[in-house]
């Protein structure tokens, strides 16, 4: 519990606000991913087919296999990304706890087969209340995903609750 302390806000935290990370670039989309996570995703129901049927997403709009909305590119990466230092624990401020704050989402086009994906993530806001548990730092994380097309795709807020 962050008592006794003025604020929760480290320099680094004020230095990456706004500033946009190295982008990550996946592998290409295959139609196998697309529909692995469908039947994952829609267990033990049989997906929609629009996620897996070639010849019945031709006669759609989309005129081909899209993946699900949450589908996530990066959701297995072989390397990890290193947390960023607004992400990291201040090394001379309390040791704080951290809850998930949920998270919006914003989609645009869908993602197809051969599409590459591109990801880029900053510290797009925060600030700071007074909760039960004391002083309270709320920290708002931004991923935007486009495709090869430069096309938006899926645009996420994140939020962290930090005491």
């Amino acid at each position: 519990m962050a008592t006794g302390v003025e604020t929760l806000i480290t320099r680094a935290m004020i230095e990456a606000k706004e500033i946009w990370g190295e982008p990550r670039v996946s592998p290409p989309i295959a139609a196998s991913d697309i529909r692995r996570w469908a039947i994952a995703t829609y267990w033990p129901e049989t997906p929609p087919p629009i996620y897996w049927d070639e010849a019945y997403a031709r006669t759609t709009r989309w005129g081909g296999v899209i993946a699900p909305p949450d589908f996530n590119r990066f959701a297995w990466p072989v390397r990890r990304p290193a947390a960023g230092a607004a992400a990291a624990p201040s090394e001379t401020g309390p040791r704080l706890t951290t809850m998930n704050g949920g998270q919006t989402d914003a989609y645009g086009a869908p993602m197809r087969p051969g599409d590459v994906i591109t990801a880029r993530s900053r510290l797009a806001d925060f600030n700071e209340r007074q909760g039960r548990f004391g002083l309270m730092l709320y920290v708002f994380n931004e991923t935007e995903w486009t495709n090869q097309d430069g096309a938006f795709v899926r645009r996420r807020i994140g939020t962290s609750i930090r005491y």
